[in-house]
């Protein structure tokens, strides 16, 4: 179980260690990054409790379908990478972490039925919640799988045409939050649609990270992600951007009572945003002893000193990838804070009671 632990954090296994059937298919699946597909069915959870509508039957299965999506996302994302020779030894996909399919961890033909039964499964949530809720969950979970498949699937495409940037934001905000908030509630009220937009370009901000670390050798294959169109300067500052903007937007909808006052307690994130900030402005780490040296006070303690370079460490993990691996250790914290914001916000009635009505 250790190792199952090792790779949710680190997106890694542990080396010298085995690789059991768990293991495996978490590095498969890339379950390292499930907690950003949480935090979006979390927060979709709570606004549809906040409106009354919480069912914790419908929310588990809207969690698993969700979780489910994802991974097969995932592993259709490094199928075609690899068909369409993006993918390749030497890419960064295939340094960062292992490949599904370059590194034989699974066969074609054993990946394409994982995809098969994810996806079927998927399909058996979404006609459960249809039968409940109605065709609006088809409908979202239909725009979902399209999107998923299209971000690389030809004929779209579309991380290869400056699109999949904001696919991901449609995915993460307003497909996942408000797709939840509906199987529970069985409303779609416009209010929700705004408030599912602050995390879903969280989200986006940490794939422009990833595109950004990838920018060079995207821009030798021909994968017009928007650092390679917008260039490295015009990639950091748009990821910036997209960091900062969550502080103002959450602030923005507590102040219209769109998300409870307690929403902003995502505030208290912001030091990791500026700090994320703060890296955008350096010169990217060329190795990774430099890189470690910039991210030590980062690094979990209990990960420090396995793997720090001047003690003869191991591999640093996710190296060559730097700025995707500051947007995920920022919108982890970001996310958490404002669920917890969301969560206290449902008691909000009942302090303004007691404290000035009661």
């Amino acid at each position: 179980m250790s190792n199952w632990i090792h790779i949710l954090r680190t997106g890694n296994p542990q080396e010298g260690v085995p690789l059991g059937p768990v293991s495996r298919w978490l590095l498969i699946t890339r379950a390292c990054v499930f907690s950003m597909t949480a935090l979006s069915a979390g927060i979709g959870g709570l606004l549809a409790a906040r409106a009354g509508a919480f069912d914790s039957l419908s929310f588990s299965l809207v969690l698993i379908g969700l979780l489910l999506a994802h991974a097969s996302n995932n592993m259709l994302n490094d199928y075609f990478d690899v068909r369409l020779g993006v993918d390749t030894p030497g890419y960064a996909r295939t340094a960062y972490a292992p490949h599904p399919l370059l590194s034989r961890l699974v066969s074609v033909p054993a990946l394409w039925l994982a995809i098969s039964l994810c996806t079927l499964a998927e399909l058996g949530v979404a006609l459960v919640l249809t039968s409940w809720k109605g065709w609006p969950v088809l409908a979202f979970a239909a725009a979902g799988l399209a999107l998923s498949v299209f971000y690389v699937a030809p004929p779209l495409k579309l991380k290869h045409r400056g699109l999949g940037e904001l696919a991901i934001f449609a995915i993460w905000g307003p497909l996942m939050i408000t797709g939840t908030f509906y199987a529970l509630a069985g409303t779609l009220p416009w209010q929700v649609w705004l408030a599912s937009m602050p995390y879903g370009l969280a989200v986006m901000a940490v794939v422009v990270g990833k595109h950004l670390d990838k920018r060079a050798q995207d821009r030798e294959r021909g994968v017009g992600t928007l650092p390679v169109l917008l260039g490295e300067r015009g990639g950091r500052r748009l990821m910036a951007a997209l960091v900062l903007l969550l502080y103002p937007s959450v602030t923005v909808l507590s102040l219209a009572r769109l998300l409870p006052w307690a929403a902003l307690l995502v505030w208290l994130s912001l030091p990791r945003a500026l700090r994320v900030v703060r890296m955008l402005r350096l010169p990217m780490p060329d190795s990774p002893r430099a890189a470690f040296e910039l991210a030590a006070d980062a690094i979990p303690r209990d990960l420090r000193r396995q793997y720090d370079p001047a003690l003869g460490g191991q591999r640093f993990p996710l190296w060559p990838l730097w700025f995707v691996v500051w947007g995920v250790w920022w919108v982890r914290v970001a996310g958490a804070w404002l669920l917890a914001g969301l969560a206290f916000g449902l008691a909000e009635p009942w302090l303004l009671f007691h404290l000035w009505g009661g």
